[in-house]
């Protein structure tokens, strides 16, 4: 826990970094998904996911959430110029959900070759376990670390003699109170309600769905497991082997596979050898969905959000999170993902059920008082959160569903179009 009575640690709390990822589809201008091969094949910055029309977009790490949002904004507009430019222009879909989908070759799997044929390999082995529908969902994954300057101060405080135990010490802590939090991030920033048919009953192209889900992507619907994990959270060892063991029994191919909202991440390559070896860097955040009502999918506010939930979850005391209520903790996220927040429950920490909306203005108000009484202003972005409790017209998922309620695909082209061409007006001057 950080030591927030150390005046050092309460002035620079909210010193971190961040880096965002965000994925996105490439549609023609009838709404059908693009055919064409990736089109930054040589960029380190612009990707491709797990379809070869999906880019994702891979941020440097910024010190500020402003920086990591403008770079994203600087890397839409290289993609706009792109895509302007092509013989049949293409545009970047601005929903999770997808648009029109005629069948499983319209969500092609991404090509590798040489070094990286093992990409290819595990896609495939993706798309025949979970169907290509479903890896056809886009959203972005926000990364945070504490800054060094910081966990190096408290460090200093505590009883550790061994600063990288320290530091994944931290983090782990981190990581399962965000498993109990966590779900509030999904409720946020839920703006996906609404489908077309053919997602769900294929060659029936231009009906809106709507599942009774704010976020179709996060909810049961979506990114999940056939199972919930169980995370072993008193060592970086042993929530690192008790991936391994999912493995090995064959539930998963690779610790990739794990869809959780939560991760600890290394510095460098990704994986269970590199995270124990080198320990943990930061912690990603996987349940942000696009939103279509920002420039660039995302509102800052969120991610200043994120960052003060992990703040105040990191210097608050732990609470008891058996495995009972790791089980339960996936079922709220879940819930979280739900359209109307009155009429599902979360389970609290404290065993109390209350109505999801009502759930998350408590952990708002509870944000509240610890940031007033530390004397910092982060009041805005805790009101524009808590306003989307009390009132759910401040809700994404409810102005989107408004707006793009009816022609879903229709009105979702003429914003990606509007917005494409917006920015390229001057591209060929």
């Amino acid at each position: 826990m950080l030591q927030i009575e150390n005046e050092y640690i309460k002035r620079h709390i909210l010193d971190g970094c961040f880096g965002l990822e965000k994925e996105s589809l490439r549609v023609l201008s009838d709404g059908t998904l693009s055919h064409t091969p990736h089109p930054f094949p040589d960029d380190m910055h612009i990707v491709k996911d797990f379809c070869e029309n999906q880019t994702e977009i891979n941020t440097s790490v910024h010190d500020s959430a402003r920086a990591a949002v403008e770079e994203l904004e600087f890397h839409n507009q290289r993609i706009y110029k792109k895509l302007q430019a092509l013989p049949q222009k293409e545009y970047l879909w601005p929903f999770s959900n997808p648009p029109y989908i005629k069948n499983e070759k319209d969500i092609p799997v991404a090509v590798f070759g040489g070094a990286h044929v093992s990409k290819k390999l595990y896609r495939d082995y993706l798309s025949l376990k979970y169907g290509r529908y479903r890896m056809a969902f886009s959203g972005i994954h926000v990364n945070f670390s504490f800054s060094e300057e910081l966990l190096k101060t408290d460090f200093r405080l505590q009883e550790y003699t061994d600063y990288t135990e320290y530091k994944n010490r931290l983090y782990l802590n981190l990581a399962k109170r965000m498993a109990a939090y966590g779900w509030i991030l999904t409720a946020v920033t839920a703006a996906s309600p609404v489908m077309d048919s053919s997602f769900v009953e294929k060659g029936i192209y231009g009906r809106d769905v709507f599942t009774g889900m704010a976020s179709v992507r996060c909810s049961e619907l979506g990114y999940w497991n056939e199972f919930s994990p169980v995370f072993h959270y008193e060592s970086l060892e042993a929530y690192a082997a008790g991936i391994q063991k999912y493995v090995e029994k064959g539930l998963l191919r690779a610790p990739s596979e794990l869809y959780y909202p939560i991760r600890l991440k290394p510095k460098g390559e990704n994986d269970l050898d590199t995270l124990r070896t080198c320990g943990v860097n930061h912690i990603e955040l996987r349940m942000f969905d696009l939103n279509p009502l920002t420039e660039t999918g995302i509102e800052e506010k969120d991610i200043l959000f994120a960052q003060l939930l992990m703040a105040w979850l990191s210097a608050t005391p732990e609470e008891p999170f058996t495995q009972k209520d790791q089980i339960q903790a996936v079922q709220n996220f879940k819930n979280a993902a739900r359209y109307d927040l009155k009429t599902v429950r979360i389970l609290a920490p404290d065993g109390a059920a209350y109505p999801a909306a009502d759930a998350a203005a408590r952990v708002i108000e509870r944000m509240m008082d610890f940031y007033q009484r530390l004397g910092i202003l982060v009041q805005d972005v805790l009101e524009f959160e808590h306003r989307k409790f009390t009132d759910a017209q401040h809700r994404y998922a409810w102005k989107i569903r408004k707006r793009f309620g009816n022609d879903y695909v229709k009105k979702g082209l003429e914003l990606a179009k509007e917005r494409q061409e917006e920015k390229c007006v001057n591209c060929f001057a």
